[in-house]
Order: C-alpha cells, then structure tokens, then sequence
C-alpha cells in the first residue's frame, strides 16, 4: 500500500499536465542497443472507472501480435493504475523506430509520447560481391554495400584472402566498387566490413577466367565434299585450351535457331587447331563456327563464317531419252536431269553403238537433240546419254535401242527398244476423248473426296478414332470416353483482351480444339488428367497425348503468363526435352477465362521408372550394362542444361516424370507448364504429404523456394534411381520424416556396383548450401566424361531392352502406364507370366506399372488388380510389399 500511496501522490502532482497526457503517468522513453539483445518498454496510466485496454503502435501502426503484459492495481474508490510492458526478444532491424502506448476513451484514443529504440551491432550488407565469369585480362567490377548503426562503416576487399586496401582509403568508403584490370587465373573475392562493434565477413564470389573465342577462322583446302579448316585458340589465361567444338550447317533464315539434327558438331582435342568436316554435299555453302574449352569453361562462339565445297559430277542421269529413225538419221532427244546436278551443267556426252562395232563417244553439248547420220544396210542402233561438269561424268541413262529397218519410229525409254511402228488402233483425235474422260473421272474423284473430309469434320466428335480394318476384320481402336462440348462458345484470342504482340506470337501456338479427338484416359489425378487423342493436321492424323489442368485462370494477367510461357515452351528444340505441339483453350460452362489443354507428343515406351523396375524385377533380371544407365544420366542433364540454360525450372525432376522415345533417348517432360499447379492452393494449403518430399530439395522443404539449383538436387535422386533401377529414395524413411533426417546430414548410400565417380557426382548435387551445387553444363560434361573412360560393351548382344509393347492388359481393367505415353495395353499379358505392379502417387495421380515375369504361378490379371486395389493409396509401399501381400491373397 506504502508504494501504491506514493504513485497516487505522484499523479496527484501532476495537475499542470496537459488534458491529452494526464493519463499517462509513465511514458516509455528511449533506448538504444543492440542486435539480439532482449528490450522492454513500459508505460503507466491511472483511471476513474472501467480501465481500457492498453495497446502499443511502433511508427503509428499498431502491433497486433506483441508480448504485452498489463499490471492493474486498484486505488482509492474505483480509480485504477495500470503497467503495460512491451517485451520484444532478440530485437532486429526491423524492430527499430518510434513506441507509443495508446488506450480508447469514450471512442476517442489518447497517445503517450514517443520514445525511439534504436539499434547498434555489427555491420550488415545491402550488397555483396557476386560470381563473375570474365575473359582472360579483361576488366570488371566488384561492388560492396554495408551499413549499420553504429555508423561510419568502413570495408576492406580481399583476394584470395589476402587485403587489397585499408579502412581510411578511399575505396574503404562504402558504397564500394572494385575495379580489376584483368585476371589470368580464378580468383575469389570478399569484402569486410568494419564499425564500432567489429566486423563482418561478407559472401565470397569467384571470378572464373574464361577462354576467348578463337580468332582466324579460314578455309586450307576443300573437295566437293570435305572442309578442312585452322583456326588460332583464343587467351585462356594461365589454363590450356584442351577441346574446340566445331559446327557446321547450310545457310539458313534464323542461324541461332538451326534445328540441332541438321548441324555438323564435332568434339576436338586440340591441338593441333585444325579439322577435316566430311560427309558434305558438293556444289554447297555451309556456315561454320567453332568455340573452345579449358578447364574453367567454354568460349563464346566465333561468328559464322560461310565456306564453299567444290563441283561434283551429276547425281542423276537425264531423262526421257527417246530416239527414231527418220531415213538414214537416227534423232536422239532427251531432258535436264531433275535431280541434284552438285555443280554448273557444262554439256551431254552421248555413246552410240551400230550392231557389233566399238561404242562411239560425242559431246552434245548443252543441246537437248542430236542428228546421226547412218549409213544403211544398218539393222540396229543403240544409244545412252549422260551428264557432266567440271568433276566429271554423271551415271549413264538405260540404252535405248533404234530399228533402222524401213518405218519411222518412236522409241519411248520404258519400252527399251523399237521395232516398227504398227497401224495405230485409233485415229487422234480418239484419244483426245479419252483423256477428257480420264480428266473428268479424276476431278469427280478429288470432288467426292473433299465432301467426305467435310462431312468427317463435322461428325469427328461422334466418334475419337477412325475405324480400321485389321487381318480382315473391321476393328475400331478406342471410343472417346468425353469430347469438348460443341455447344460451348469458341475462345478466340480476340475475346481475352490481351496484347496484339502476344497475339502475333500465338499463330503457332494455339490449335483449334475442334481438330482434336480424345480417347481413353492414361492417368488421371488431383492435378487434371492425360487422355490419348488424335491431332488433324488436314494432311496427315499425329497421335498425341492430351494434358487437361485443373488450374483456375481467374484474371487476364494470369492468361497473358500462361500463354507467354506457351510460346517460349514451343520454341524448345532439343532432343533430350519433351517438346510442346500445342495449347488449345477450352471454354467452360461458367464464365470467366477458359482452361488451357496442353497437347504434348505421344511417347511410345512410357516413362524411365517403369522401363527401369522392369530390367531389375523377376526371376531373370534383364542386363543393362552401366554404359546405358550412364547414357540415360547423360540425356537428362543434357535436357536440362538446355532448360536451364532457358531460365526454366522444373521442380518435379524424377525418373517419372522422364520419358523413352521409339529411339531409347531420355526426353525431361511434365516441365513448364506444369510448374504452374505449384503457384496455386495445392501447395499454399500446406498438403506437403502430397508433395514428392524425397526428389524436393532441402531448402524447397523448408520455404518453398524453387531454383535451378533445386533441380540439381532432384537430378541426384534421379541418378540414384536409374543407378538402382528403379529403387524407392530413402527406404524406410516417412514422408513426414525426411527433412530432420536430411538436416541431420543423412543423404543417400552409395548403390551396389556404381561407379565412384557417379556417387561423388551425386553427392555434390546435394550440398547443403545450393551455391556450392554444381551446374547442369557441368554436371552433363562430367557425365560425357565418364561415359568417354568407360570401357565398350564386351557382349553387346547380352543388352536386352524392354519391349513396352509386350506388355499388355485386360481391356475391362483400367490401368495406365505413364503420365505421357505407354504402350497401347489391348490384349493379356505373356501366357504363363506373372504381374507384378508398383503403385506411384508422387503428384496425387494413382499409377499401375504392368510387368511380366517368368514364373513357374499363374495370377490373372484381374485377380492381381484386384489385390492391388485396397494398397493403391499407401503412399510409401514397396513393390515387394504389394506383390508379397497380392501372392498371399
């Protein structure tokens, strides 16, 4: 009570105060210190009646979530006197600036006075020296920004840790830019900063030396269909230039986007620097250009430099050699070659021969007749034409025989010879008729055949495949399981208001969704569904994979993003990634933006994981030897250097999600567009069980943070699994368990039989920090120079590959192969096999794999889905596991 009693005299004191403070007893007042300290800030207020509630304002907004303790301690009658404290633990930056305590009476709210908390610690950085990749002695810049308080901050630079300056030069000033003439080795650069309380280190940043492009690209010599070429190797500072790639293509419209299959490349060790190209067309310009390598990188390219290679001789004889006899003349008359002439036409050379004699050699020159004169008794004469230019002769034309016995003759090619002309069967003008009648014949055919492609048009969503007639028997294939509605108003870029640039770079991309037919579903899931279709391209029917999302495009921003990135997708070009056909929009029956559909190629052999389950599972494991296991590696990281190299991020990079083609070449696929079901409420609901947590890297698990990088980290799962064949990541480890079990520094072993340099390589794809994981430009040359020290295949015809087409099922039973592609399943499996099945939902899509086995037990099909389906929605199922559990029933 003693203390009490003195607070109110104190109040009572303060009469002279004004009206607005007369409340507050206490203000808070001010403070200064330092980062990470705990800071507490009071103020006291005494009242008459129902005391209000006490809230602070840090910079006039208030704080809803701060640790506020109220102390109330009752006065005479029913005045009160309240403490607030305001607690904040650990003070940032971001907890500096002005406090007031603030309270309601009667709707009006009264301030305290402010009181100002600043804060003092070691310096922090605004900016830090970044990685840099530079050309031999040449300059750059390095810049660096710290602040405090306390101020003045001052830096120091070092290289290679060793100091450049000191704090009181002028460039210890912050903000600081160094400026470096020229580096001929690697170098790595930082900067301290110092204040009153001490210093910090900033980020260290390499600056790699790489090698100039080559100088003095010319041509040495040439054939009509060599090149021989030297160039002069540009600087690469104190590291050797050891490999020079050269290109080679014919001229084209747009040189930076030649179709790779139609470039020459060719890998050299040099020196010496110089190179023979072969295997050219004669008579032809080809561009060429050529960059180089040294430890540190790749040069850029030279510019093209166009390069001729010499005449050929012809590459087709002449055509439509005819001949006939005109009294003691024989007339030989022929036509200009149509095929490649591979140089300038100087002339015929035409051979004849009278009956037994030596064969006769006369240049015609460039005319197309020529007279010989004959003298008669000659019974038969026989003649051939043939081409030339400067290189040489051209292939000969078939001989074609002459009768010189009375009658004027025509001897047409075909015929080969000619006898005497017989009594003609019809007058001429017959013939005119017929060839009337022919033309009308012809023109009612094009005519009825047009209708008819009319009429299919208008009837093609009756209907998702063309009936066909198989060994006799008229089978249709498969009948659309749903088609879009006809009803449904067409989206035509017009109506979604956006910009006339986008719009010109849409011609090819969008595909009227009327020349699309669907058929069966190949996988469904929480993201949308894959359904076969079929693709009119008016002149030809492209069998496709039809991608449907269930993505909500609410704003025409979001349209404008997802069509941008449409275009850029469709300009992919490469081998090793899934290429994009199309994207129709399909308009829905509410209003609003329509649904995009995704038309992707239709992939013949399924998806990497099940390709590789089968070579490993079952009585007789098929051998695939670790030259194909470490070409797959070296496919995808060339797709996804090519990705990264496009600013593209994959974020769900895994043996699935990689598909075999007709030609056994991995393709990187569900990129791009995909990534867009990551931006919406899947992932913001945090449903994290749903996300594929074992390929994600770590620091993707713990913000949601998504770069090229991350899709290194996902590229070392995805070696691990081809190196397994197909093994589950982290068996025996929970979902829920794997990011404490990565933070502990756990990663996966080292598989059975692979090869230590692939490990290594994979273990450097999960370093903890992203900045020290390697690029995919040097994770796909470290996988080529593996694959180069590998030793060739003993046995080559020990190399068994999966038949995807073998594998059949039950046409009542739904199950589907890849996300993308698969094998058409129309019939039973091998009679006398077992099934066996793995279960996949690493993106909520319920996915069967079918494998015959040799197997002493039969188990039909029906009977083993039937066993599958109480463990298809276990998420972390083996396939042992659901085959153990599938036999016992």
């Amino acid at each position: 009570m003693g203390k009490a009693l003195g607070i109110f005299l104190f109040l009572c004191a303060l009469g002279s105060a004004s009206a607005e403070h007369d409340l507050f007893i206490e203000h808070p007042s001010n403070l200064t210190t330092s980062l990470g300290k705990d800071v507490t800030l009071s103020c006291t207020v005494s009242m008459t009646g129902e005391l209000p509630e006490i809230n602070w304002l840090r910079d006039g907004e208030p704080l809803d979530d701060a640790d506020n303790d109220l102390v109330m301690m009752p006065m005479a009658d029913d005045s009160w006197l309240a403490i607030s404290h305001l607690r904040i633990a650990s003070v940032q930056l971001s907890d500096s600036g002005n406090y007031q305590c603030s309270i309601m009476v009667e709707s009006e709210e009264i301030l305290s006075k402010e009181a100002h908390l600043e804060l003092e610690g070691l310096p922090f950085f605004s900016d830090e020296p970044q990685d840099l990749h530079v050309l031999a002695n040449a300059p750059f810049n390095l810049s660096c920004d710290a602040h405090g308080p306390p101020e003045p901050v001052m830096v120091i630079w070092l290289q290679n840790g060793a100091p450049l300056n000191s704090p009181v030069d002028p460039l210890g000033q912050v903000p600081s830019t160094l400026t470096v003439n020229g580096l001929n080795k690697t170098s790595t650069f930082s900067c301290e900063a110092h204040n009153d309380k001490g210093v910090t280190t900033s980020r260290t940043a390499t600056v790699k030396v790489m090698p100039r492009k080559p100088q003095n690209l010319q041509l040495v010599s040439r054939t009509s269909t060599t090149l021989e070429i030297s160039w002069e190797p540009g600087s690469g500072g104190d590291y050797p230039i050891y490999l020079c790639t050269v290109q080679a293509t014919r001229p084209h419209t747009d040189l930076s986007h030649v179709p790779h299959h139609k470039i020459y490349n060719q890998n050299l060790n040099v020196p010496p620097f110089s190179h023979v190209i072969d295997g050219l067309a004669p008579f032809t310009i080809y561009n060429v250009r050529l960059s180089c390598r040294s430890s540190q990188g790749v040069s850029h390219w030279t510019d093209w430099v166009p390069l001729a290679t010499q005449e050929g001789v012809p590459a087709v004889p002449v055509e439509n050699v005819t001949a006939y006899r005109n009294g003691s003349h024989a007339i030989v008359q022929w036509e200009e070659p149509s095929g490649s002439l591979n140089g300038i036409l100087l002339g015929y050379k035409l051979a004849y021969q009278i009956e037994d004699s030596p064969e006769v050699l006369v240049d015609a020159g460039l005319i197309n007749e020529m007279t010989l004169d004959v003298n008669l008794p000659v019974r038969n004469l026989t003649v051939r034409v043939a081409p030339y230019t400067v290189a040489g002769d051209g292939p000969w034309s078939e001989p074609v025989s002459v009768s010189m016995r009375s009658y004027d003759e025509y001897i047409p090619l075909h015929q080969q010879a000619i006898g005497e002309n017989p009594a003609p069967v019809l007058s001429w003008h017959w013939w005119y008729a017929a060839m009337a009648v022919a033309v009308a014949f012809g023109c009612a055919i094009i005519i009825a055949v047009f209708m008819a492609r009319l009429r299919k048009k208008d009837t093609r969503f009756g209907q998702a495949f063309e009936p066909a007639v198989e060994q006799g028997e008229l089978v249709v294939r498969y009948r659309a399981k749903k088609s879009y509605s006809r009803r449904t108003t067409e989206a035509t870029l017009n109506s979604l208001g956006i910009s006339d640039e986008l719009k010109e770079k849409l011609r090819d991309v969008m595909v009227d969704r009327h020349r699309v037919a669907l058929g069966k579903t190949l996988g469904e899931g929480e993201f949308g569904s894959v359904m076969e279709g079929q693709l009119n391209q008016d002149d030809y029917i492209l069998k496709v994979a039809v991608k449907t999302m269930k993505i909500a495009i609410c704003t025409r921003t979001e349209m404008e993003d997802f069509l941008s990135e449409a275009v850029c997708m469709k300009e992919f070009d490469h081998p090793n990634v899934m290429r994009l056909i199309g994207v129709c929009l399909q308009n829905t029956e509410n209003e609003g933006y329509p649904s995009p559909v995704v038309l992707l190629p239709f992939m013949k052999h399924g998806d990497l994981h099940s390709f590789l389950l089968y070579s490993r599972l079952g009585d007789c494991p098929l051998y695939f030897p670790t030259q194909m296991l470490v070409k797959f590696m070296t496919d995808i990281a060339s797709g996804m250097e090519y990705l990264s190299s496009r600013n593209f991020i994959h974020r769900d990079l895994a043996a699935r999600n990689c598909m075999l083609n007709e030609n056994m070449n991995v393709c990187v696929a569900d990129f791009g567009l995909s990534k867009k079901i990551y931006n919406g409420d899947y992932y913001r609901q945090g449903r994290i069980s749903k996300m594929p947590v074992k390929w994600i890297a770590i620091e993707s698990l713990a913000d949601r943070v998504y770069t090229t990088k991350s899709d290194v980290w996902s590229f070392g799962v995805t070696m691990w699994e081809i190196a397994t064949r197909g093994q589950t990541p982290y068996p025996g480890v929970e979902n829920s368990e794997i990011y404490d079990y990565l933070r502990q520094g756990n990663r996966l072993k080292q598989p059975p039989d692979c090869l230590d340099g692939l490990y290594e390589l994979m273990c450097s794809c999960w370093m903890l920090n992203s900045k020290d994981r390697p690029s995919f430009e040097v994770i796909h040359w470290e996988l080529q120079k593996i694959m180069k020290n590998l030793p060739p295949v003993e046995d080559p015809e020990e190399i068994l590959y999966v038949n995807m087409e073998e594998i059949r099922k039950p046409s009542e039973v739904d199950i589907e192969l890849g996300a993308v592609g698969g094998s058409e399943l129309e019939e039973p499996c091998l009679k006398g096999s077992a099934v066996t099945a793995e279960v996949h939902q690493p993106d909520g899509t319920n996915r069967y794999v079918l494998c015959p086995h040799e197997s002493t037990r039969l188990l039909s099909e029906a009977q083993l889905v039937e066993n599958l389906l109480p463990y298809h929605g276990t998420e972390e199922s083996t396939f042992d596991d659901i085959m153990f559990r599938s036999l016992q029933q």
